[in-house]
């Protein structure tokens, strides 16, 4: 057998392969899906550099990647590049020469093919990192409601509509955020957006049942305000939302900085035990970390524990918490109360090697069952709720952590079951810790 490495056309005879003998490469559903046509895709990006989130997310869709432990082809090619701002360390020129992807200088030449006329059938749009201006409330405006306007343009055009992914949050003001999704129910617009942190590995496991009994909960992180709340905000929502009586919204939050969070705890207005048992989840009982919470946030010297967090009230009377403590960019933990349950449940969210690249592998797999079945897999309201709720806690932060009153996100939404999209874990045992991580473009066969 050659020693030379695969490229995409070695993966795609083999997979026809293994469909025409009824083995399975990549699993029935995948199976499945290759039967149909490779559809066209274009994206939409701020910049592309290594690790930003075009990088990470670009690569699943040039290239075969494992999820769950199987060989996943995209089943779709990237026709056309739209690109924001090119930095010295910029991917993108490289990624479209390799790839003969047409790098146009306008969205909707981009999503036409330089046509007039609409020649691909989903968009994904990535509005994430590069140099945009930050406002007095701390938020980054990065320009994902102007791509989606520009994308609507071209649907309007043309006369005719494709799914689209907006990556992270919709927008970094409410308003703009609900014009979104309501304009992409009007025009019957496939709309997915959001973290690809809910699509972690939970370790340990941790199902609740549908209509669960959630009490309290929170969720944990390690990052920065703003940009790594709304992923700690989406790992709640994720989790709470099929809760008992569904999701009713949010009236209530604030913001809170170290010294009012502690201050928050002592009248009873989260839980100190409940933080503490996610974070023992992650690491254990015996750490520096899930001690500081017995000394109010403070390490063995005395000094405080890079903390803050936003606590919000449902309209059910649900309560929940999130969290910053510490600094690490993968933390990502869970914990929450059910009743009628002595202890608590907790779980982890793995990322896998390579800090938090390889989060990216599972939400490409839902993306692209998203663009197949022009149905996002799980609700796009999650992140609308979740985009409402951060923008008011900056409101909250810059008003010195005062109570807001929330009732434009008091509204409700139904979930739906995302197991299917998750990574449970055998990818690990492909792409095992110390795996070397690639400097170019990740692809099943690096790992062969």
């Amino acid at each position: 057998m050659s020693s030379r490495p695969w490229n995409r056309r070695d993966w795609l005879r083999a997979a026809g392969g293994a469909l025409m003998s009824g083995t399975s490469l990549v699993g029935r559903a995948a199976a499945d899906e290759n039967r149909t046509r490779r559809l066209k895709v274009a994206a939409v990006m701020t910049t592309c550099f290594y690790r930003s989130h075009a990088h990470v997310i670009l690569e699943n869709f040039l290239n075969p990647y494992w999820f769950n432990g199987r060989v996943i082809d995209p089943g779709m090619d990237v026709v056309s590049f739209y690109v924001d701002q090119f930095p010295e360390n910029d991917m993108a020129r490289r990624i479209a020469r390799e790839f003969s992807i047409p790098i146009y200088p306008t969205i909707s030449q981009a999503l036409t093919l330089g046509t007039g006329s609409l020649a691909v059938d989903a968009v994904l749009s990535i509005g994430e990192h590069g140099n945009y201006p930050v406002n007095d409330k701390g938020q980054r405006m990065y320009p994902r409601k102007r791509f989606f306007d520009e994308i609507v343009a071209a649907f309007r055009k043309s006369g005719r509509t494709a799914p689209v992914f907006n990556d992270k949050h919709l927008s970094y003001r409410w308003d703009w955020a609900k014009e979104m999704v309501d304009t992409a129910r009007q025009m019957g617009i496939p709309l997915m957006a959001g973290s690809s942190v809910p699509l972690a590995q939970r370790r340990p496991p941790l199902e609740l049942p549908p209509q669960a009994a959630i009490t309290d909960a929170v969720s944990i992180h390690g990052g920065g305000v703003e940009s790594y709340d709304f992923h700690g905000l989406e790992v709640l929502q994720s989790i709470v939302e099929a809760r008992q009586g569904g999701e009713s919204g949010v009236v209530r939050l604030r913001f809170l900085d170290f010294d009012a969070l502690w201050e928050a705890a002592d009248r009873g207005d989260w839980s100190v035990d409940l933080a503490k048992r996610a974070m023992q989840a992650e690491l254990g009982t015996d750490h520096e970390l899930v001690r500081c919470f017995d000394r109010r946030g403070r390490d063995h010297g005395g000094n405080p524990v890079a903390m803050h967090g936003i606590l919000l009230r449902y309209a059910d009377g649900f309560r929940a918490t999130m969290l910053k403590v510490g600094e690490s960019g993968i933390r990502w933990n869970f914990a929450c109360r059910v009743a009628g349950e002595k202890d608590a449940r907790a779980t982890s969210f793995y990322v896998g090697p390579w800090n938090n690249r390889n989060l990216f592998k599972a939400l490409s797999h839902a993306i692209q069952t998203h663009f197949r079945r022009r149905a996002a897999p799980y609700p796009v309201e999650r992140t609308l709720l979740v985009s409402g709720i951060l923008d008011a806690a900056m409101d909250s932060r810059v008003q010195s952590g005062k109570w807001l009153e929330t009732p434009h996100l008091a509204w409700r939404y139904a979930p739906k079951d995302f197991r299917a999209m998750r990574e449970m874990g055998a990818t690990w045992k492909r792409i095992p810790p110390g795996t070397p991580e690639p400097r170019w473009l990740d692809h099943a066969d690096f790992h062969r």
